[in-house]
């Protein structure tokens, strides 16, 4: 478990904007999944997504790491956000836009 939580530790240092939710990004197996994922496509902006379902215990690693037990669960810039209630709610206040503005800025060489 460790290990996964290590790889899910640097995977979320790595990635500006990151969303961890059940199913792919072509294909969320959830409806909270499909409206996190949904957010970021209208904001236009590249993200990273990772299939909790696909038996790498990603599941059940996660929420030890983010302390929070709940999928999808969206990083940006290596923080925690929220669920896809907060990102939308983020998203429709003009809040969310910012922050993943500085996150992608933030990686400019």
């Amino acid at each position: 478990m460790e290990e996964i939580q290590e790889r899910i530790k640097k995977d979320i240092e790595a990635n500006p904007i990151l969303l961890y939710i059940k199913g792919t990004r072509e294909q969320p197996m959830c409806g909270f999944s499909a409206q996190a994922v949904h957010v970021f496509e209208r904001l236009g902006v590249p993200f990273e997504t990772r299939n909790v379902l696909d038996g790498s215990g990603l599941r059940e690693a996660l929420p030890q790491v983010s302390n929070w037990p709940t999928f999808p669960q969206v990083f940006v810039k290596g923080e925690l956000v929220g669920g896809s209630d907060i990102v939308t709610e983020m998203y429709e206040k003009g809040e969310l836009q910012p922050l993943v503005e500085k996150a992608l800025g933030s990686t400019k060489n």
